[in-house]
């Protein structure tokens, strides 16, 4: 009688863990299980599904590791079974196998799937004209250049809510990672190079942005708001911005560029429109080396 009030004991432990997680996960801001995206959502849904399929392997095998270790202690060596022949046994190594084997082929499709189907590169499927941005990464900050509207920015960027956009990243130090975990995944942004991540905000709001890769001193300021609203606020914010007395020329970037930490958004009415090229294009000029991050 005493065994079987301790291994309820123990089932009421472990659902008592696994309800309070679920309440923990379902009352807690984790952007990525909560996106506002299109390419956030099919990212979540993949992470779900894999979530799912990984558990018919792992459920099975912690309530099993539990029976077993609770059948074959020492105090109840008397009553445990001796099967010495189970490890030839081929119906249960037909099951061992079998099944992760299914379950790894079927984690294999959705992979190479997914892949395609969520290609960074990949532009997105909307009847609503896209939007280019420019992204620079910087030691510590983010510039934004809007090439359409003649603006730019600094921490800060703001698009129209279900507008594809497109964003081109590069680096003018380390390689950084320009990420915005509401809308989608991160894509690396290194100097000399452009790349392109494409995604779309279903909703209005503010969403944090960040580096997800470790770039120095000032790494933990290097954050950024992003912004989705409607099409007349967005176009009434570009109007704003048109009135900053800022500009941004070769000159002002220069001084921009330079390491600073934990700085405060910034606008330009203007910016150069050849400034992002000659950003990614001095990295290929022979001799040119990039300048060296902070890290003390």
């Amino acid at each position: 009688m005493r065994t079987k009030y301790k291994i309820g004991f123990l089932i009421l432990v472990a659902l008592g863990v696994l309800l309070g997680a679920a309440w923990w996960l379902h009352g807690a801001n984790i952007p990525v299980l909560k996106p506002q995206g299109t390419v956030g959502q099919q990212e979540r849904q993949l992470i779900l599904i894999a979530l799912a399929l990984s558990l018919i392997v792992v459920i099975p095998v912690f309530i099993l590791l539990a029976v077993f270790a609770w059948k074959y202690r020492e105090g109840n060596a008397h009553k445990a079974k001796y099967s010495p022949e189970l490890d030839h046994n081929r119906l249960a190594e037909i099951v061992w196998w079998l099944i992760p084997a299914g379950l790894i082929l079927i984690l294999s499709v959705l992979a190479w799937r997914s892949s395609h189907a969520l290609d960074p590169f990949k532009p997105l499927a909307s009847s609503t004209k896209p939007m280019t941005i420019q992204v620079v990464a910087l030691d510590w900050k983010w510039l934004f250049i809007y090439p359409e509207q003649h603006i730019a920015t600094v921490n800060v960027v703001e698009f129209p809510q279900n507008t594809p956009i497109t964003f081109e990243t590069t680096s003018d130090t380390v390689m950084n990672s320009f990420w915005i975990p509401s809308l989608g995944g991160q894509i690396y942004s290194m100097p000399g190079m452009s790349t392109e991540v494409h995604l779309m905000a279903k909703q209005q709001g503010s969403y944090r942005g960040s580096s997800a890769n470790i770039s120095g001193a000032g790494f933990s300021g290097m954050t950024f708001t992003a912004t989705s609203s409607s099409a007349g606020d967005f176009a009434s914010w570009v109007q704003s911005v048109k009135k900053s007395p800022n500009r941004l020329t070769q000159a002002t970037y220069n001084e921009l560029a330079k390491p600073s930490k934990n700085n405060a958004p910034a606008y330009y009415s203007s910016a150069d429109q050849t400034l992002y090229d000659t950003i990614v294009l001095q990295y290929m000029t022979p001799g040119k080396t990039m300048q060296t991050v902070e890290t003390q």
